[in-house]
């Protein structure tokens, strides 16, 4: 089902003033919306995507607060700074915890194009086990070594957390937030779709897994391991080729993400 392009005369001429690299950016970033909205990722108006300004060291595009993820436009994106401040004309606003949290991935991972954290029902539930995200799936070796973890500090609304989700999250593709959710830090967005796509899988995979109550199968760390290298390789298939598929389904769907 369609949904009602989001109208405003103060996005209008948004395109006519970014770069073509800017704009493209956007388009994809408002694209990742729909598809986290169709796959069940979103949260209300709540939880939040953001990708770097291409170009740029230290400015980002968020998503406005107030609108659910399927409104949300090429146009109606949110430009701002890492020191939180609008750096583009625009009549939304943005919810502060996205601020904190992807500010603290983009401010500290100069490497990382495309941030993604969620509250999927999976996602939350791996966050609450002690053991966190075990291996048993192919789609959790993915992340096999690549994982940090975060302990739950209350809404993220303060800045001084920054530097710890910054410290936790290190080096890794993925962080998982103790009783809270998961975040995936991808090179472009286009990976960290796909990435966060494998990530609930593997989530919902283990639950699946552990609901049964029978031994569970532990692949060797070298199986582990070799899976995680090849998945997250430079020239790996994961983030390139479903893509523009990605892309033609919501053309069919609803196309005015590229408004």
């Amino acid at each position: 089902m369609k949904t009602k392009s989001m109208e405003h005369p103060g996005i209008s001429d948004v395109r006519g003033r970014v770069s073509d690299r800017e704009w493209e950016r956007r388009v994809e970033l408002a694209g990742l919306f729909r598809l986290a909205a169709h796959y069940g990722w979103s949260e209300l108006v709540f939880t939040h995507i953001s990708a770097r300004v291409p170009g740029t060291e230290d400015h980002f595009l968020l998503n406005p607060f107030g609108f659910m993820f399927d409104e949300i436009t090429a146009s109606s994106l949110v430009k701002i700074d890492l020191d939180g401040n609008i750096v583009d004309e625009t009549p939304f606003d943005f919810h502060p915890a996205g601020f904190v949290i992807h500010g603290a991935v983009h401010a500290g991972r100069p490497d990382v194009g495309c941030v993604i954290h969620n509250h999927t029902r999976a996602g939350m539930a791996i966050s609450m086990l002690e053991c966190g995200l075990l291996p048993l799936s192919q789609h959790a070796q993915i992340f096999y070594e690549k994982i940090g973890y975060h302990d739950y500090e209350g809404l993220a609304l303060d800045t001084d957390e920054c530097q710890r989700l910054r410290a936790d999250l290190g080096d890794n593709v993925v962080m998982i937030l103790r009783n809270h959710g998961v975040l995936v830090a991808g090179e472009t967005v286009q990976k960290a779709f796909s990435m966060m796509f494998h990530l609930e899988k593997a989530c919902q995979a283990q639950l699946d897994a552990m609901r049964t109550g029978a031994d569970l199968v532990m692949p060797p760390p070298e199986v582990c391991r070799k899976t995680s290298e090849m998945a997250l390789a430079a020239d790996s298939l994961i983030g390139h080729t479903e893509w523009p598929a990605l892309m033609r389904m919501l053309d069919r769907l609803d196309p005015s993400f590229r408004n």
